[in-house]
């Protein structure tokens, strides 16, 4: 296995596979022992680690609850017991961390003995490790992570000094600009900074840098600058030649090596930096190393042919680059091959005999020969190119091949490397120049547009056009050379037209390397017929499809997928196969013109209504996690679905699918998207009802209803649906409605009644809906004030839900349980109750369920004195609720905010919650009428003691 703390806290088994880990704390707890793996950690110190300086009462018991649930994640014999605490029993060079500190370690070393190059992969490989903030699932190990965060930083410095030594001064421009600010007293820095500035013909904003450095530690530490700085800047003065240049220890590789290197035939210097790619590179020489022949193989634009440069310029002996894409037909590609290598007839030929055919004179040429040959874009020649690679290599014992296309040559002892697109900053990344699409878009925007540099004011911007763009290099630079005639947030916002927006490439370029479209294009017109359809119809999956899904939906067999994979037009990761968003547009646009395009969106939705038909009744049911995890991967085609219905009318299949997907929506917290696809929906229908639907039409309008808005209209729809579905109504088609219905619509006028006719009919119920239908007894009776049959009803319905293995009813039944301790005045049986709901909550990851939660478990710790961890809590359900859209929740946890705030004595700050409270607490839900009370009675409290001021 490999641990991943550098970031989210990841573990990936032998197959790459990512492993389930459970809640927070099981993450906190991993990334705590993965960072001392293979040592054992004291108790004391997970326990610290864990909870911080405030932990539980019975922590010990905690501790070996949480190493229990984390050995069902990785199997008991990972996670040993010792006297003195516990060991994750791994080697440390499976953790990130350590393999990060090692190759830091290695880089520094060739570093200080003068091999900048050999430096500068070592410590990028060790950089690209870092997926985010360190231990970002353990909040309480700060020390810990301040110290990888200062090895990451040194690390960044001493791959800045190699690349600085191997003459890279102009590209390392922007980067240490943004370095410098964030970091403005090291020194180190800001003479790197004047050292790459110099040597990119701007001496007077180096001196700049000097004086500007000068000023902040005389203001800010009454220090004057250190030696390096201080050299640094005499060395500007002076106009010292190794500022300009790679010094002499550590010259550049081409200047360096070219002495021992062979020839290098067909092999272009590169004008432009190589970004991004210092693992693929190290993966491609030790491929070579271990075997004769080697494929790249990738989507147009993905950066083989540059991978494959770069990797070729690193060996020292022989080598020869062989461009196919001008060749046009079979039999041209051993005379490109004998071009490449200035291998003429007249050099073989013989009076006496008559003239070798091609690949035999290249067969006598190469014989005896150590090389390394490049068959660099053969994918529109792959049998022809597959042919001669395998005769040469069984003939010639010295040659290697290394080839680049769209697909593999398919011959024994090819070694496949994927090339991928360059890693991409997800949305919570702090520094996105630490992903190499943004470096590439940086560097390449600041040759077209001097002084361009990533900043806080751009990144987003910058992120989401390499995001938008899949993160290929060419799609990239082809944005940034757009930076000539548009501003940056008008590049971001024409990316919608990428074909048009993207056509301004290199002039020497090869013309399907000139523009977006044509790199695309290339691909398509090498596919034969079936593979176009079902590229062109795979294009309505907006999330990718699993194998079975694109057989149907497409109606062509799935074989033909494989083959779009093999030829890297679609990619397969995590059982589905994807389309990146550039290759998804070009084939849409073809789907469209083919005439095909309603059929088969007709035929997606039809899909996930019948995924959906199967789905909603197993998220009810022991397999519940499982169905939640397969719904996650289909959600993005779910909504996309749901929308064609309203596009296209098919309104009742829109229906049908709005109310089967209602359940998955509400365990999810997926409550403004799902409430904006209903108002679509609602808005299409207008007047329009379909007989016999009444469930779906009902449940579609609640569900507008749960993102908390309530205008006339939609308090008319409510009203019509009470009138179709009274709070009795048992459903048969939609059965998550029996528990919204109540919810929404408004309490019964007769508790008794009711009670009467939720206990007289659950007989004929199945198993979910009786245990739910307990619930609701309960919550009757405890209304009714008949507390103690209101306790057996909720553990007649707890024992119901746990049969059936149902996480979320359990959560539902323990709130309730917690809720009636606490109305009783037992806050400590309550604050037991709403963290074990609160537990089973994270288990599922219900986002909703969980602010509920952390709220109840809040209220305890009020009335427990424990306003700072209340407070905590408080914060966090605020922060949730936000996030997902869930307003009765977050009115709760403002108006929690607020009175913990009344009682400290800030007024004007209880005011300003209460008052948030009140405007975002939906109007009209029997479920948040004791919200309202609460808010309107803290609001005259905090009156009452203004007034008395």
């Amino acid at each position: 296995m490999r641990f991943q703390i550098l970031g989210p806290t990841t573990v990936l088994d032998e197959d790459g596979e990512p492993v389930a880990l459970g809640g927070p704390r099981v993450r906190a707890l991993l990334a705590l022992l993965a960072l001392h793996a293979g040592r054992v950690v004291g108790a004391e110190q997970l326990v610290s680690g864990l909870y911080g300086l405030t932990p539980p009462e019975g922590v010990a018991n905690a501790l070996q609850s949480q190493v229990s649930r984390l050995r069902r994640s990785l199997g008991k014999d990972l996670v040993e017991f010792h006297p003195a605490g516990y060991r994750l029993v791994a080697d440390p060079q499976e953790v990130d961390a350590r393999r990060f500190e090692l190759l830091a370690s290695q880089g520094r070393k060739a570093l200080a003995g003068g091999d900048a190059e050999r430096a500068a992969a070592l410590l990028r490989e060790a950089l690209e490790l870092w997926r985010g903030a360190p231990l970002a699932d353990a909040p309480h190990a700060g020390a810990a992570a301040a110290a990888l965060e200062e090895l990451r930083l040194t690390a960044t410095e001493d791959r800045l000094q190699a690349d600085l030594d191997l003459g890279r001064h102009r590209e390392l421009v922007a980067e240490l600009s943004q370095l410098s600010a964030a970091h403005p007293l090291r020194e180190r820095l800001r003479a790197q900074l004047m050292r790459a500035l110099y040597g990119s013909g701007r001496q007077a904003e180096a001196l700049a840098v000097y004086t500007d450095a000068r000023k902040l530690l005389d203001e800010e530490l009454g220090v004057e600058p250190g030696a390096e700085l201080a050299a640094a800047h005499l060395a500007v003065l002076r106009a010292d030649p190794a500022l300009s240049g790679a010094t002499p220890q550590t010259e550049p590789a081409p200047v360096r090596q070219r002495s021992k290197q062979g020839s290098r035939q067909g092999l272009r210097a590169q004008l432009t930096s190589f970004v991004g790619r210092a693992e693929e590179l190290g993966q491609v020489s030790a491929r070579l190393r271990a075997g004769r022949l080697v494929t790249l193989i990738g989507p147009g634009g993905a950066g083989k042919t540059r991978l494959a440069t770069e990797a070729a310029a690193q060996e020292s002996g022989d080598v020869c680059f062989v461009p196919l894409a001008p060749v046009s037909d079979a039999g041209g590609v051993t005379n490109a091959v004998l071009a490449a290598l200035d291998i003429r007839d007249a050099l073989l030929h013989h009076p006496d005999r008559p003239a070798l055919d091609p690949l035999s004179r290249l067969l006598t040429a190469l014989a005896d020969r150590e090389l390394l040959i490049v068959l660099d874009n053969c994918e529109h020649l792959v049998a022809a190119t597959a042919e001669l690679a395998d005769q040469l290599l069984a003939a010639c014992p010295g040659l290697r091949v290394l080839a680049t296309g769209r697909e593999a040559l398919g011959i024994t002892g090819e070694s496949i490397l994927p090339v991928s697109p360059l890693g991409l900053p997800p949305p919570e990344a702090g520094n996105p120049l630490d992903y190499a699409a943004v470096r590439l878009f940086a560097d390449r925007a600041a040759a077209v547009r001097p002084g361009f540099a990533v900043d806080a004011g751009n990144a987003g911007q910058v992120a989401h056009i390499c995001r938008a763009l899949d993160g290929l290099p060419l799609a990239i630079e082809l944005a940034a050379a757009r930076l000539r005639t548009l501003s940056l947030s008008d590049v971001a916002a024409r990316l919608d037209d990428r074909f048009r927006l993207l056509t301004r490439g290199s002039r020497t370029a090869l013309p399907r390397h000139q523009t977006l479209r044509a790199v695309v294009a290339w691909s398509w017109d090498l596919l034969d017929e079936s593979e176009q359809r079902m590229a062109e119809r795979l294009s309505v999956f907006a999330g990718g499809a699993r194998p079975e899904a694109a057989e149907r939906v497409c109606g062509l067999p799935e074989e033909v997928l494989f083959s779009l994979a093999e030829k890297s037009l679609v990619e397969f990761a995590d059982g589905r196969f994807r389309m990146l968003e550039t290759i998804r547009a070009f084939c849409a646009e073809r789907l469209a013109e083919s005439g095909e395009q309603e059929a088969v969106r007709d035929a997606h939705a039809g899909y996930y209504l019948d995924l959906m038909m199967e789905a909603d009744p197993r998220l009810r049911t022991s397999a519940q996690m499982e169905w939640l995890a397969r719904l996650d991967e289909e959600s993005t085609d779910l909504d996309a679905a749901v929308r064609w219905t309203v596009e296209a009318r098919r309104l009742e299949l829109g229906l049908q699918l709005m109310a089967h997907s209602a359940c998955y929506w509400w365990m999810r917290g997926h409550r403004l998207t799902s409430a904006n696809l209903a108002l679509g929906l609602l808005a299409a229908l207008g007047e329009t009802r379909f007989p016999g639907r009444e469930e779906e039409y009902v449940m579609c309008v609640l569900i507008t209803a749960w993102s908390g808005g309530a205008d006339e209209t939609l308090r008319a729809r409510l009203n019509e649906a009470s009138g179709l579905l009274p709070i009795t109504h048992l459903p048969m088609r939609v059965e998550f409605l029996m528990m919204l219905l109540s919810m929404f619509t408004g309490p019964p006028e007769d508790f008794e009644t009711t009670y009467h006719l939720l206990e007289t009919g659950t007989e004929r119920l199945p198993p979910w809906q009786e245990a739910l239908s307990f619930s609701g007894q309960a919550f009757v009776l405890q209304v009714l004030g008949r507390t103690e049959e209101s306790l057996a009803k909720f553990e007649r319905s707890l024992a119901a839900f746990k049969a059936l293995g149902e996480r979320w009813g359990t959560v539902l039944v323990v709130s309730g349980l917690g809720a009636l301790r606490q109305a009783q005045g037992d806050y400590r049986a309550a604050y037991a109750l709403a963290d074990e709901a609160l537990s089973t909550a994270l288990e599922l990851d219900a986002t909703t369920e969980i602010a509920e939660s952390l709220c109840r478990r809040a209220d305890a710790l009020i009335h427990l004195e424990e306003p700072g961890r209340a407070q905590a809590d408080y914060a966090r359900a605020a922060e949730l609720s936000r996030r997902n859209g869930s307003m009765e929740t977050l009115a709760w946890a403002c108006l929690g905010q607020g009175e913990a705030a009344l009682a400290r004595g800030e007024l004007d700050r209880a005011r300003a919650l209460l008052l948030q409270a009140r405007e975002v607490c939906p109007d009209g839900w029997f479920s948040t009428e004791d919200t309202r009370e609460r808010i309107a009675a803290g609001l005259a409290a905090v009156s009452r003691a203004v007034s008395e001021r």
